[in-house]
């Protein structure tokens, strides 16, 4: 049942119904994946003999077929093989009925998506099951292996009698060898299920963080909105707290995207001696008098590459850990140096390792190895929210470091953060206020699924002068962008059906001057950019004053590249 190693990558594709099967092979392809559409179940199967890393199955083709030689075959694998399948439902309403069920569960590894679905999601699932794939030829690898070791072993032991002294120390070597081997590799398979976890973790918070901002972004803007109206103190008190209370939750799901490595940071050379001069003025209050705070820069770790607000807020974080950490009489240390990076990090650029380490109490290894793990507290009920080390964990991650703790029982912890070395460049400040165009009479076109955040923006942006015209969705903009062309596009990015990236190629296209702001509250940053071009990124929940901070950037940004179009020479 050993594949064919040419076929090893390839994505089988049954879908019977019209072109199916080429718009799915299409989107999966998309990423460099090899698909091969497939006419019918028979075929499936003996392309998946002839050697396959997954198959996408559409569920009208399981639908009356003979799936006994499929299942079979399934049951048939060798103990290294789990072939997985992707299954695409069909819309329905209520359970899948009890055959499909079955089947289903005869299938074994199988990802369910219930269609209509979005292109997004497909090719994302195509990755998972080919990267799942790819796990199991490493374990088919490391199968081969060591039956080849046991091999070697018996025919060294069919001729031992003949050649007992002679292969005595050769065999004493090989043993060595191959104990030193499995240690490697069960180091490996640790290694490798804590960074599986991990990635779960993460792809678990940015959703909740998703969902979270949009509630936040309604409060908070319907709460500005009261203040900028009302002249009742007790309606403006109250207004004041929720509005410090979705600070709070912002706070809180920034934690979140950056543990989830979904926020999108501001990547400037930083200043270590000026931001560790910020973190001690607001460390020092809350320090007390019986806690030394040392701070050291070594040579060569003037500058790291990072973002400012992110870093200060890891830094502080991390000298509060300390702090209810040690005793009386305490000492924290914060100290930044050159050194040779650990393990995964690049090998062919330069590092710097910002350490905070205390003489506390310390941790047990089992509690250290959880603590980047998202709301795991070492803390008593409701004295810490066990996000700020995995925000730190998040935050090294995406500017392409690392993040290490070392602790022992009685003598202290050391946290490490690795971040890549910076020429000399001038620290930005964190919160740097962006100048504001003039927005009054602009006229924007505002797109959002959510009802509460639509009529939200709405509101603000018209308090703000603007003329708004609004959309539910990607079709419902493009007829409105046909109709008259606004100053600026303003849309949300996960839409059913058309994604706030499609909408904005879209209108582009259409208007390639158009000035275009995304807002998201968790989305694969990289992805949008690369989508939207010049255009801006302006991340949920934000207040009033971001939002117009933002509208009026983009619209000087598109009037400066209407001025210079103009006055090119012809």
């Amino acid at each position: 049942m050993t594949p064919a190693s040419g076929n090893e990558e390839r994505v089988l594709v049954l879908a019977p119904r019209g072109r199916d099967a080429d718009v799915i092979a299409g989107v999966v392809g998309r990423d460099g994946i090899a698909c091969v559409p497939v006419p019918d179940l028979a075929v499936l199967l003996g392309q998946m003999r002839m050697g396959a890393a997954a198959a996408v199955i559409a569920e009208e083709a399981l639908t009356g077929g003979d799936c006994r030689p499929l299942v079979a075959w399934l049951e048939g694998q060798e103990p290294w093989s789990d072939f997985p399948i992707v299954l695409l439902l069909s819309k329905r309403v209520g359970r899948i009925d009890p055959g499909l069920q079955a089947l289903i569960a005869a299938l074994g590894n199988v990802i369910l998506l219930e269609r209509p679905l979005s292109a997004e999601t497909l090719a994302s699932a195509a990755g998972s099951v080919l990267r799942a794939r790819r796990r199991q030829y490493q374990a088919r690898r490391v199968l081969a292996e060591r039956q080849a070791a046991t091999a070697q072993v018996a025919a060294l032991n069919a001729t031992l009698e003949a050649k007992v002294e002679q292969r005595t120390r050769a065999l004493a070597q090989a043993n060595d060898r191959l104990t030193s081997e499995v240690i490697e590799r069960e180091k490996a398979q640790q290694a490798m299920l804590q960074y599986q976890k991990m990635e779960s973790l993460g792809r678990l918070t940015g959703g909740v963080a998703h969902d979270f901002n949009n509630l936040l972004n309604v409060v908070q803007g319907s709460m500005e909105l009261i203040l900028a109206v009302s002249a009742d103190e007790t309606v403006r008190r109250r207004a004041q707290t929720a509005q410090a209370a979705c600070v709070r939750g912002a706070r809180l799901t920034t934690q979140l995207l950056a543990f989830a490595r979904s926020q999108t940071l501001d990547l400037q050379p930083l200043a270590v001696q000026r931001m560790f001069e910020s973190v001690t003025q607001l460390a020092r209050p809350l320090l007390g008098a019986g806690i030394e705070l040392i701070v050291t820069v070594g040579p060569g770790a003037d500058y790291i590459l990072g973002d400012a607000s992110q870093m200060e807020m890891a830094l502080l974080n991390l000298v509060i850990n300390a702090r209810d950490a040690t005793l009386d009489n305490g000492r924290i240390v914060i100290r930044a140096s050159r050194g040779k990076p650990p393990p995964g990090l690049r090998d062919d650029i330069g590092y710097v390792r910002i350490a905070v380490s205390d003489n506390g109490t310390g941790m047990s290894p089992e509690v250290a190895a959880k603590v980047f793990e998202p709301f795991f507290t070492t803390k008593g009920v409701g004295k810490g929210t066990g996000l700020g080390l995995s925000q730190v964990y998040g935050m090294t991650q995406q500017s392409g470091g690392a993040a290490r703790i070392e602790s022992l029982q009685g003598e202290g912890t050391t946290v490490e953060i690795w971040l890549p070395a910076a020429d000399a460049g001038e620290a930005r400040a964190p919160g740097e206020v962006v100048p504001q165009g003039a927005i009054a009479g602009s006229r924007l076109l505002v797109v959002e699924d959510d009802e509460f955040v639509r009529a939200c923006m709405v509101d603000t942006l018209t308090a703000l002068g603007c003329v708004v015209r609004q959309a539910s969705n990607g079709d419902e903009a493009v007829r409105a962008l046909a109709q008259d062309r606004p100053d600026l596009l303003l849309t949300d990015y996960l839409m059913p059906g058309m994604t706030g990236a499609e909408l904005a190629r879209s209108a582009r296209d259409r208007y390639p001057d158009l000035p275009v702001i995304v807002a998201t509250g968790y989305a694969d940053m990289e992805a949008i950019q690369a989508s939207i071009g010049e255009g801006m990124v302006l991340r949920k929940p934000f207040q009033m004053a971001e939002l117009g901070a933002a509208v009026g950037k983009a619209l000087s940004a598109g009037r400066s590249m209407l001025s210079q179009a103009s006055s090119a020479p012809s």
